[in-house]
C-alpha cells in the first residue's frame, strides 16, 4: 500500500468483535491512510490502525441522523483521487445488506482503483455465536436471511415454506414480523431468538415462541438485533456450554451480565501500540471498553547517544530498562546496528514491572533483578550490586521523568548514561469515538497507566471546545491508576483519584477497578 496511486479497500469487519476479522484485513487496517466506516463502537479502536490515518464515521443508524450514500460515495472518490489507501469499514461482509453495489459503481464511474475483502456477515456469527446451529440433518436442510426494514416488500407466503429464517434489521418491525409469519401458517409455539450486539460484550439473547416474543421484548430495544426462527432454536439447549444453560422463555445475557464490570464503559489511555491487552483484561470482565490513546510512541530526535552506547555495551556493567517501550526500541535499534542479544554477554540487566521483565523474556533473556513494588525509583534502595563506579546504561523516553532514580544511583557513586530509546508525545486530537462518549457522559471510568497519560489527558481536553468549559462530569467518573506516582498526576491534574492498584500492574489496576465496582454497588 506503499505506492502513490490510491485504491479503495472495501473491507467486511465481521460482527464487531477484532478478533473475528480476517486476517487480510487487519493487514489492510495496519496501513489505512484513510479509513471510512460503519457504526461500528470496536473496530475503529483496533491498535493496527495508523494513528496518522483519519478516520470518518459514516455509520448509519436506525430511526436516526444518518450520513447519504451520496455522500459516502463522495468520500470514497475524493480520497483515493488524492492518492489515499482507503479503507472502506464495512458491517458484516460488504456484500450482505452492505450498499456495495452504490459505492462500487461510484468508484468505478471515476476511474478509482477498487477491491472487496469479504467478512462474516450477522446472520452467520450471530446465531453460531448465541449455540444456534442454522442447518441440523433432521430440524433444517436450508436457510433463508432476509432484511426486514421492509416487511410489507418481503413475500411471506413462500417464507414461511422455509424450516429456518434469519432475519436482519427487524428491530423495530417485531410484532408485524410475529404477525405475518402466523397469518401465513406458522404455529405460535415456533421458537425465535433474538440476539442483540452479536460478539461484543453486552451481547443479549431472548428466547421464546412467536406467541410470547413480542410481550417479552416489550419496552426494549432490540437494535441492531439477529432473529433466528425455527426448530433449530431449540438446539441451543444442547449446544451451549453447561454453565450458561438458561430457562428457554426466560431472555439472558449470555455469560456477560454475570461478570464484574458488566454495564460499565471503561476509557483506556494507554497508547495505541500497548492498549490491546489491558482492554482485552477489562473486556473479559464484562466492560465495554473505548480506547482514547494519550500517548504516541515514536522515535527519538536523534539516534547518535543510543548508538554510542551500543558500540560500547561491553563497558557497562548494567542495562536498566524501566518500560516495555523502552525494551522494545533498545532491541530494535541493536538489531538496526547488527547486533543482537549476544551483544548483552557479561552485562545484568535489571527491569521494573512484570510487563517489562515479559518483554525482555520475548527476547530470550531473563532480567537480573525486578525490584519490589515494580517501582523504577526503588530499584536504588533494593539494587543487588555495589554502586561505586558501576556503569549503568540506562535507555529511557527523550523527556527523562526518573530524576530522582539517576540522582539517587549518581550519589551512591555509579556512573549512569542516560540515552533517549524513544519518544512520547501526545496525539493532535481525541479520537472521535472518545470525544462523543465524553460529551455525552457515557464513560464510568477512566484509567491511566502512567503520568504522563495523564498529562496529555488534560491537555487534549483543554484543545477540544467541547470538554474545556467546565469539568463536571468528572465528578460522576471513577479515576483509576495504575500506582503512586500516577495517582499523584492525577490529584493534582484532575483534582480526584478513586482507585489505586495494589499491585502496580495491569492485572493489579484491572482487580483494583473490579474491587472498586463491587464496593460501589454494594454501598
Amino acid at each position: 500500500m506503499k505506492n502513490q496511486k490510491g485504491k479503495v479497500y472495501l473491507v467486511g469487519a465481521g460482527p464487531g468483535d477484532c478478533n473475528l476479522m480476517t486476517v487480510r484485513s487487519h493487514q489492510l487496517l495496519s496501513q489505512a491512510e484513510v479509513l471510512i466506516y460503519d457504526a461500528l463502537i470496536d473496530i475503529p479502536q483496533l491498535e493496527l490502525i495508523p494513528a496518522t490515518c483519519r478516520k470518518i464515521e459514516v455509520g448509519k443508524r436506525g430511526g436516526k441522523p444518518s450520513t447519504q450514500q451520496q455522500e459516502i460515495n463522495r468520500l470514497l472518490v475524493e480520497h483515493c483521487k488524492l492518492g489515499k489507501q482507503v479503507v472502506r469499514l464495512k458491517s458484516g461482509d460488504p456484500f450482505i445488506f452492505g450498499r456495495s453495489s452504490s459505492e462500487i459503481q461510484a468508484l468505478i464511474t471515476a476511474g478509482c482503483e477498487f477491491e472487496v475483502i469479504p467478512g462474516i456477515s450477522s446472520a452467520l456469527s450471530a446465531p453460531l455465536l448465541a449455540g444456534i446451529p442454522l442447518t441440523d440433518p433432521v430440524m433444517s436442510r436450508c436457510f433463508a436471511v432476509m432484511s426486514a426494514h421492509e416487511p410489507d416488500a418481503l413475500e411471506w407466503e413462500a417464507l414461511v415454506q422455509i424450516e429456518t429464517l434469519v432475519i436482519l434489521m427487524g428491530g423495530r418491525n417485531l410484532s408485524e414480523i410475529v404477525w405475518q409469519l402466523q397469518k401465513h401458517g406458522r404455529s405460535p409455539e415456533t421458537p425465535i431468538a433474538i440476539i442483540r450486539d452479536c460478539g461484543r460484550p453486552e451481547q443479549q439473547i431472548w428466547l421464546g415462541t412467536l406467541s410470547n416474543i413480542v410481550q417479552q421484548t416489550a419496552g426494549q430495544s432490540l437494535s441492531p438485533c439477529v432473529m433466528v426462527i425455527g426448530e433449530v432454536v431449540r438446539l441451543r439447549e444442547y449446544l451451549i456450554q453447561p454453565e450458561s444453560t438458561n430457562m428457554i422463555d426466560t431472555p439472558v445475557t449470555t455469560n456477560n451480565s454475570q461478570l464484574p464490570l458488566a454495564g460499565k464503559t471503561i476509557l483506556v489511555t494507554r497508547s495505541v501500540s500497548q492498549s490491546a491487552e489491558f482492554s482485552d483484561r477489562l473486556q473479559q470482565q464484562g466492560a465495554r471498553v473505548i480506547e482514547m490513546p494519550a500517548l504516541v510512541i515514536g522515535p527519538p530526535s536523534t539516534w547518535e547517544p543510543l548508538d554510542s552506547a551500543i558500540a560500547q555495551l561491553s563497558s557497562f556493567h548494567w542495562l536498566i530498562l524501566t518500560s516495555h517501550n523502552a525494551v522494545d526500541c533498545f532491541f530494535q535499534r541493536l538489531q538496526a546496528k547488527g547486533k543482537d542479544a549476544r551483544s548483552l554477554f557479561g552485562i545484568k540487566i535489571a527491569v521494573v514491572g512484570k510487563k517489562t521483565a515479559d518483554s525482555l523474556r520475548s527476547h530470550s533473556l531473563q532480567p537480573d533483578f525486578i525490584p519490589p513494588n515494580f517501582i523504577a525509583d526503588s530499584l536504588v534502595e533494593n539494587f543487588p550490586d555495589k554502586l561505586p563506579n558501576c556503569k549503568i546504561l540506562f535507555p529511557r523516553v527523550e523527556s527523562g521523568g526518573r530524576e530522582v532514580l539517576v540522582k539517587e544511583f549518581t550519589a551512591q557513586g555509579a556512573q549512569v548514561i542516560e540515552v533517549p530509546a524513544y519518544q512520547s508525545c501526545c496525539p493532535e486530537t481525541i479520537d472521535p469515538i472518545a470525544l462523543s462518549a465524553l460529551q455525552n457522559q457515557a464513560v464510568n471510568i477512566i484509567t491511566f497507566a502512567s503520568s504522563k497519560t495523564v498529562q496529555n489527558f488534560c491537555h487534549l481536553l483543554e484543545k477540544s471546545p467541547q470538554l474545556s468549559g467546565s469539568q463536571d462530569w468528572l465528578e460522576s467518573v471513577c479515576i483509576a491508576s495504575i500506582g503512586p506516582e500516577t495517582s499523584k498526576s492525577c490529584q493534582n491534574l484532575l483534582g480526584k483519584l478513586d482507585v489505586e492498584a495494589k499491585e502496580y500492574t495491569l492485572d493489579g489496576l484491572t482487580e483494583a477497578i473490579v474491587g472498586w465496582v463491587a464496593e460501589d454497588q454494594n454501598v
